[in-house]
Order: structure tokens, then sequence, then C-alpha cells
């Protein structure tokens, strides 16, 4: 997902050349800084004029190094900023952290809950910038995702819901967002137990094929098959996985809430 783009733009009015670099993105309660170095001509300095959302930052830019104080504007956290910087041509100045406008998780959960059918239902407050939310099932002893939701990004109250393919017996599911620092905000843990019946396989010795069964019926599971090194060589959701391309030898496979080996010859 593409959360903020810098771009340069050379036009001409008149006879006089210029060039433009815009950014855009969220505020954060962050200020820019920009490093403006003198122009061709050595006579002034290499910014000409900047804009916020279309409006001019005060104070000029007639100097070595300026901030770009957001304040000035009025504009509440987690609002879109554009900001474009008019330069003379031969010449750029340089945005020192554009890092600052990428949106953080700042989520708070204001309610969670999920059903017996695995509907997950979830409410969020103090979003401070469009991130997407992450759904994960705690199966295999891991955490697995098994889904994915836009963020709304406004500080109010925002509700959001997402159907999870339950397995038998007690599910566990939690939502997450991942920023641009690789910080990872997570849940609460929430809880069901499933009604339904438990998934089987077959056959025991598996040549062309593994099957999933419930009652006698085929049933759509997810899965995954690990070699021996503990590597993945299958993973998806069917009532059956194809093996003919797997080298004969020992496989472990994960399904419904549990974890076999097996045998391919």
């Amino acid at each position: 997902m593409k959360i903020f783009l810098i771009s340069l733009i050379f036009s001409l009015t008149g006879a006089v050349a210029f060039g433009s670099l815009s950014i855009e993105g969220s505020y954060q309660r962050k200020n820019l800084y920009v490093q403006n170095p003198m122009d061709n001509d050595g006579f002034g300095y290499c910014a000409t004029k900047v804009t916020v959302n279309g409006d001019i930052l005060p104070g000029g830019t007639s100097m070595g190094a300026f901030e770009i104080d957001f304040s000035i504007f009025n504009i509440e956290i987690g609002e879109p900023v554009f900001i474009v910087i008019e330069h003379n041509e031969g010449c750029k100045p340089k945005i020192l952290n554009p890092e600052v406008l990428l949106p953080r998780s700042t989520f708070k959960i204001s309610s969670i809950e999920v059903n017996q059918s695995g509907l997950l239902i979830w409410k969020t407050t103090e979003e401070h910038g469009k991130l997407p939310f992450i759904i994960e099932q705690f199966r295999w002893n891991k955490w697995v995702v098994v889904g994915e939701v836009h963020g709304k990004g406004t500080p109010s109250l925002n509700t959001y819901e997402f159907q999870v393919s339950p397995h038998s017996g007690e599910n566990m599911i939690r939502v997450i967002q991942i920023d641009h620092s690789g910080t990872k905000k997570t849940s609460s843990n929430v809880k069901f137990v499933s009604t339904l019946p438990a998934v089987t396989k077959s056959p025991v010795k598996v040549k062309n094929e593994i099957n999933f069964s419930s009652n006698g019926k085929p049933v759509e599971t997810r899965y995954e098959i690990h070699d021996a090194y503990g590597s993945i060589v299958k993973k998806g959701v069917g009532t059956s996985v194809n093996c003919e391309n797997l080298v004969n030898g020992l496989y472990y496979i994960s399904y419904d809430n549990i974890t076999e080996s097996f045998i391919k010859s």
C-alpha cells in the first residue's frame, strides 16, 4: 500500500524555469524539516514558496533550513496533508524527515467480540492514519493470518467486522496493526467454542491425495504441509490436497485444530 508520495515536477512559467517538490501523508504531531541549499547563482536560497494543503507557509524560505509547522494551519492529528515546495531550477531542497507523515498504529479497542459462527466485530477509537487491520487465528500452536480489513484512520468510533472460518473446539482470534516502524500493536484475544465436528483425513498411507471429511462427508478445512525440516511445501483451504508432486518421505500436516505426521510413498 502506498502511504505517501514524493514527486518532482518541472514546469516553465514565462522565461523563468522552476521545479516543485511535493510530499503527502497524514499529520502525526510532528513537523517537517527542510534543508534549503543556495540556488545556482549564489544570490539566494533554492526554495521560493511552500504551501500546505494550498495555504502558503508564512515566514518565507530565505534561510538554509526551515521548519514546516503544521500547528500554524490548525491541522488535526491524522488529517491528510499535502505539501508543495516550489524551488529554482538547478537546485533542490531536501526533506529531512519524511517518515513523520507516515501513519502510526495508535488505535484503542472499544470492544471486540466473536460469535460461534466466527463473525468477528470490533470497535476502535484514536486511529490517526489509515493502516490495515490484520486478523489472526491461533491454530497449530501459532498465530495464523486469516484476513485483512482496511482501517478507516479516524479518531472517532469505528466499527469493523470479519468472517473467520472456525475450526472445531476452542478458537482464539485477535487483530493487529503493524506501522512503518515495524511496531506491532495487538488487541486482546477473544475466544469462542465452535460446535463444528472434528475433521479427519484419509488415507493413512498417502500416494496421490489427502482427503478431509467430517461425519463421513467431504469438508473444507485450512491446512499446511511441512517437510521433515519444517519448511512449508503446501498450504491452502480445501476438501483435499494433491500430493502427487511431493517426493517420498516424512511430512507433517496441520488441519482443523490438529497436527499429524504421514508418509508419502
